[in-house]
């Protein structure tokens, strides 16, 4: 059985939720520091720490929402 079900899916919510809020967050600052054109990360390229903050932004959206698909039932 691959679907969570019972007491396994309580976990499953908090940590997608945890995960797509993260994610989002992480998005939300990038996208923000990268339009006032400030450091995403101190000491380390502007295009390459932009690129790397939203890579991890979007896999853990992305996470977070394979969290979610893995839970059936009805709560």
């Amino acid at each position: 059985m691959n679907a969570l079900e019972g007491t396994e899916a309580g976990p499953a919510v908090f940590a997608g939720t945890v995960l797509v809020l993260f994610g989002g967050a992480l998005l939300l600052w990038t996208a923000s520091c990268a339009r006032r054109r400030t450091p995403v990360a101190l000491g380390v390229p502007p295009v390459a720490s932009a690129v790397l903050a939203a890579a991890f932004g979007v896999g853990f959206l992305l996470l977070g929402v394979w969290c979610f698909t893995r839970i059936q039932g009805t709560f």
